[in-house]
């Protein structure tokens, strides 16, 4: 084990300190234990583990990466607090909470438990002052607090969403930068970006994370491509000189070859098609000045070398490979060192508008989210920084950063700045929590780097969770082996070495950053069954075939997938069994994760071919950018003037709510029938104004028999979802 495991009751609190914990291992209820401990000034039953004094809600910085996240620590936290005052008021007979009755023992007297409990009561009662917040939330707090420390201004308006900046900053790029080019240097660029919506969509998240580019020393579009073609052209020349011949050469070598014994080559790895195609390509590139690279696909590169030549030879055959085959791997480590004119547009169209919309912003005095990050880091590193990380060390000498994996290059420099990770000084404290496993997923914001600098500088104390209380323990132990294997365990003659990278392939030699560790299970007790007996906890599917590529491949596990689910469906000996019984497998139990739209489609289409329904969520799509949520919108409007007919109109011949031509003439035509709509809008404006919004949405949506509706056609499952999701955001 990397590190050793964490003793609520014996942590240390105070210093610099990493804990890792992996999903399901009790990350939130560590954090409400820890904070229970500060608030009662608790220093461990051996003295030295406490911080040295009982700190308020207000001193206890806890920084999570999402609203949500806050919400859910400061109400976890609020009632643990609750719990534990009652608790030393009156501790339960049964021992029910361990924890709580571990923590009892450090205060023996009546006295002491009656004060300790009050001060957990009064912690409780000030949660609303409790400093819980996101990292974005507690850097503009502290710019605003310590504006003059800072030298931040007070009439500025944060932007929340920065789109319309970047789309301006964007399309004035695209005017002030493309417009002037000339021919020769507009074809390039259009071949990269077709038109602005291209260039948006490109460098999007590029301009946002600009601050990690490097380049941007051409002031104009038109030098920069200049530039970058006149270097490629003097290092394609030097490198295209000779090799028309050389491939004439090459291929007359293969030629003779086969002249003198037709069957010396496997047919499967020298197709002479492929081969025509090969050296024409290379022909092709050599003589073509402008061309970056030869279009002869991957295989040629390790075809054409002395050893792809050799290993081409079928059985019995052989001869001595010309020189000229030499150069092949010699050209494709040349090409790769040579930078696309892709990749320096990226970087100054990302540069130019990351810039263009700081300007815009400046102008407008306003900053977005990104821009806290980068004034307090930069106000920590200016003139007043010594005095503004006092201050701040002062307000909160503990810090708790949690789901630390997710955390950027800046915001870590941040907490360095303030807490000097490295220094592990007792008279302040910061612990990093996080799942290092999930510190590798880059998409979701995550920087390994941060994480593995933090790893470095709290070496000797880093601690782990070692339960998972979530899963079942046949798949702990399933995940455990998974990742074991790769890893490397076990001592002596039973030793098993694993991959030479480790689990995570950050291993080199001893040295292993990013180490796996297995945790135990005490969680989920029921198993999944099958008719015929337990089902493994992990079973991976592989195909028998290496030719299924593409969507034949896509098609494919698509089928084999939802012909899976629909045997455990129709099995009826499939569910869970636990302690309470035996419970079958409904549809709902059942979740696939999918990669794409693609992967999603393939198999929702696998599934209605066997008739089982289901629905796609994706994190990617926004619900307000929805059709039903246009249709929200008009209803809002029609319900809040219920008699307006043109909004009433609109409302009703919306597509979710489905209703035929004939039925909308009606409306128009029927005075009987539109009083009736009008008479349901005026009892549902009613229901909004006493019940609130969600009310009024659900009882609209079951008066129109919407589900009925909508659970008819495809997708109405995602459509009804989003109704339902929309009327609870608005609440």
């Amino acid at each position: 084990m990397s590190g050793q495991l964490l003793d609520p009751l014996t942590f240390p609190l105070h210093g610099t300190r990493l804990i890792e914990a992996s999903a399901g291992t009790g990350k939130t209820w560590t954090i409400a234990a820890l904070y229970l401990r500060l608030v009662l000034g608790h220093s461990g039953h051996g003295g030295a583990d406490g911080f040295g004094r009982a700190l308020l809600p207000a001193e206890i910085l806890v920084m999570t990466f999402t609203r949500a996240a806050t919400r859910e620590l400061s109400t976890r936290v609020r009632e643990r607090l609750l719990e534990a005052a009652a608790y030393f008021r009156e501790p339960a007979a049964d021992g029910a909470d361990a924890f709580l009755d571990a923590l009892l023992e450090a205060y023996p007297g009546h006295g002491e438990r009656q004060r300790a409990a009050h001060r957990l009561m009064l912690a409780a009662e000030t949660m609303d002052e409790a400093a819980i917040f996101t990292i974005d939330a507690w850097c503009q707090r502290m710019l605003r607090e310590h504006a003059f420390d800072s030298g931040s201004l007070f009439d500025e308006e944060l932007v929340s969403d920065e789109q319309a900046l970047f789309e301006d900053a964007a399309h004035d790029y695209w005017r002030q930068q493309v417009y002037p080019l000339n021919a020769g240097a507009l074809a390039p660029l259009l071949a990269c970006w077709p038109d602005v919506a291209v260039l948006k969509r490109s460098v999007r998240e590029l301009a946002r994370r600009a601050e990690l580019l490097e380049g941007g020393g051409d002031a104009s579009l038109a030098a920069l491509i200049a530039r970058v073609q006149k270097e490629q052209g003097a290092q394609l020349l030097l490198l295209k000189d000779g090799w028309a011949e050389r491939a004439d050469r090459m291929e007359q070598w293969i030629g003779g070859q086969r002249e003198g014994a037709p069957k010396c080559f496997n047919g499967v790895k020298m197709k002479p098609e492929t081969l025509v195609k090969w050296f024409s390509g290379l022909r092709a590139w050599a003589r073509d000045p402008q061309l970056l690279r030869p279009d002869i696909g991957e295989k040629a590169w390790s075809r054409l070398t002395p050893e792809g030549i050799e290993d081409a030879f079928a059985k019995g055959h052989g001869a001595a490979v010309p020189d000229d085959f030499e150069a092949t791997a010699a050209l494709a480590a040349a090409l790769a060192l040579i930078a696309p004119l892709e990749h320096a547009l990226y970087t100054h169209a990302a540069l130019a508008i990351a810039g263009r919309m700081d300007e815009l912003k400046r102008r407008a005095r306003q900053f977005g989210f990104a821009d806290l990050l980068e004034r307090l880091r930069a106000a920590l590193l200016g003139q007043n920084g010594a005095a503004l990380r006092q201050r701040i060390v002062d307000q909160y000498p503990l810090a708790m950063v949690d789901e630390f994996q997710d955390t950027a290059p800046g915001q870590y420099q941040i907490f360095d700045l303030l807490y000097r990770v490295a220094d592990n000084a007792a008279e302040r404290g910061l612990f990093l929590i996080g799942d290092p496993k999930q510190s590798i997923y880059g998409f979701r914001g995550a920087d390994i780097n941060s994480y593995l600098a933090a790893r470095a500088a709290t070496a000797g104390r880093h601690y782990q969770l070692g339960t998972n209380y979530r899963s079942t323990g046949t798949l702990v132990e399933a995940v455990n082996r998974l990742f074991l294997h790769a890893e490397g365990h076990g001592e002596g003659a039973l030793r098993q070495p694993g991959f030479a990278a480790g689990a995570f392939r950050y291993r080199r030699g001893e040295l292993n950053p990013l180490p796996f560790d297995a945790v135990g299970a005490q969680g989920r007790g029921e198993r999944l069954m099958a008719g015929d007996g337990p089902l493994a906890a992990l079973t991976i599917a592989c195909s028998a075939s290496e030719e299924l590529k593409g969507d034949a491949y896509r098609d494919f596990f698509a089928q084999h997938c939802a012909e899976h689910i629909v045997g455990l469906l129709n099995d009826p000996g499939a569910g869970f069994e636990g302690k309470d019984g035996f419970a079958r497998l409904q549809p709902a139990d059942i979740a696939v994760l999918v990669r794409d739209r693609r992967e999603a489609a393939a198999i929702r289409k696998a599934l209605q071919r066997r008739k089982v329904a289901s629905v796609y969520l994706s994190d990617k799509d926004s619900v307000v950018d929805s059709d039903e949520a246009a249709d929200v919108l008009r209803w809002l409007q029609a319900l809040a003037n219920p008699l307006d007919g043109a909004l009433a109109r609109a409302a009703f011949a919306t597509a979710t709510i489905g209703l035929g031509l004939a039925e909308l003439a009606r409306l128009s035509s029927d005075e009987l029938e539109w009083e009736r709509r009008v008479e349901q809008l005026k009892g549902l404006h009613l229901v909004w104004q006493r019940q609130g919004v969600l009310a009024m949405l659900r009882r609209f949506i079951h008066e129109l028999s919407l589900p009925a509706t909508l659970l008819r056609e495809a997708g109405g499952e995602r459509r009804l979802t989003n109704l339902l999701h929309l009327a609870e955001l608005l609440q």
